[in-house]
């Protein structure tokens, strides 16, 4: 393997042969129309939530270099805001990678490079000095190339089981946990919903997060709830039986996945009613970013299926009601809505937070690798501690550089009316039923 790419390697960036901008602008063909204006916006606030946007830049810059063939079940989108907490079944609050759009099979470094990289922005936007960002992203890399070596040694069992355990009373992930423990479906009942006259109860319009959704579009999203439960466990399907549907909404989430068809569905149970609320997301997922640059022939047809195998390849718990569906010839993902689901803000990683948070991503990463790959040749290639260190590093430092002269031209590109050759391009209808 080391043949095939040294250690030393990993520090390259491949010359790029595209222009990364009408990469971000080709990215805008399946969106939303109405809904890149949003996305965009959201972009121009730092070189970090643009790297959260952009994805696919990376992904095609990944694509160009030639990699390690070792291969595991990638993320696809390591980075910072995309770990945090989540319920278990057994309504425990875990620590994890919570985000899997891009998840597919990959080389183990695209995970590494992305994450490494995300560190390093998101120090700058803490206010650290380029030092401190430095020394943050060099502890995450050898924080989890040491769980790799020590996930090699470890029975198969134990690394399934694998959990990472950390002082909840530190300042960021108190904070954190506070938020996860609040992201009830109770709390949601009384945050996004209300009473009509009747006595029912329906999500309600804000113009820039919740919409309504009626018609033969919320009967479609309704129906896909039938082909939703057949993917479910016998258990699982028992427990969704226990409730009954009664509004449909459509909701603008996140940085990278704004512009994608997402649904929300409340649920009452049918003996707690109000007191017994579930909240469904469906959420559009389109083929992972990395699709086009690694040939995954394990990935299903359906990429609502190709999350929800990524996801249990990498989490030890998953979402209780996790499975997919198809509205109108386009794939879905469902889980439930913010189930005490949280994360940290980069600015929050201030002072030591952002080099011990790198420790936690570190092993949780590392983690995730070992339970979809083969740890010990993964330990094998990387060797003693030093080389495949240095070279990830200098990667990472690089990389941060390149995305902040993206930023920059992205800047420039809305200028001269980037947003409006996007929208040219992007699909402007919601529904095509």
């Amino acid at each position: 393997m080391r043949a095939h790419l040294g250690r030393s390697a990993l520090a390259k960036l491949a010359p790029r042969k595209f222009d990364p901008i009408d990469v971000l602008r080709q990215s805008a063909k399946n969106r939303i129309a109405q809904l890149l204006p949003v996305k965009f916006k959201l972009m121009s606030e730092s070189p970090f939530v643009f790297f959260r946007g952009s994805v696919e830049i990376m992904a095609a810059d990944l694509g160009e270099a030639r990699h390690t063939k070792i291969e595991v079940q990638i993320c696809g989108d390591a980075h910072v805001k995309n770990f945090g907490f989540f319920a278990t079944p057994d309504e425990h609050i875990a620590l994890d990678i919570n985000d899997f759009d891009e998840t597919q099979r990959g080389p183990w470094e695209w995970d590494v490079k992305r994450m490494a990289t995300s560190i390093i922005l998101a120090g700058r936007v803490a206010g650290h000095p380029d030092s401190s960002c430095k020394d943050a992203a060099r502890v995450f890399i050898a924080e989890y190339c040491e769980w790799i070596r020590r996930f090699a040694a470890m029975p198969a069992i134990a690394v399934a089981r694998h959990r990472a355990m950390r002082n909840l009373r530190d300042p960021v992930m108190a904070a954190a946990l506070k938020k996860a423990e609040r992201a009830s479906p109770l709390e949601s009942l009384r945050a996004l919903t209300g009473k009509y006259r009747r006595g029912g109860r329906s999500f309600i319009y804000r113009r820039d997060s919740i919409w309504d959704v009626k018609g033969a579009e919320a009967k479609a999203v309704l129906r896909a709830l039938k082909e939703y439960r057949n993917t479910l466990a016998p258990d699982r399907q028992t427990l969704f039986d226990c409730y009954t549907p009664v509004d449909v909404g459509f909701k603008v989430v996140g940085t990278g996945s704004v512009g994608t068809r997402d649904y929300i569905v409340l649920l009452l149970g049918r003996r707690g009613g109000e007191t017994d609320p579930l909240f469904l997301q469906i959420k559009e997922e389109p083929p992972s970013a990395y699709a086009d640059y690694y040939k995954d022939r394990s990935v299903p047809r359906h990429q609502g299926e190709r999350v929800v195998r990524g996801q249990r390849a990498l989490q030890v718990f998953s979402d209780l009601l996790l499975g997919w569906c198809s509205i109108a010839g386009r794939d879905y993902l469902v889980r439930q809505m913010n189930d005490h689901k949280s994360s940290v803000a980069p600015e929050e990683l201030k002072g030591n937070r952002l080099l011990e948070y790198g420790r936690v991503c570190a092993e949780l990463l590392a983690k995730g690798h070992a339970r979809s790959g083969d740890p010990a040749l993964l330990a094998d290639y990387l060797g003693r501690p030093g080389k495949a260190e240095k070279g990830l590093l200098q990667y990472a430092l690089a990389y941060a550089d390149e995305v902040e002269k993206d930023y920059q031209a992205f800047l420039k590109g809305l200028k001269r009316g980037l947003l409006k050759d996007a929208m040219k391009i992007a699909d402007h209808r919601i529904f095509a039923g």
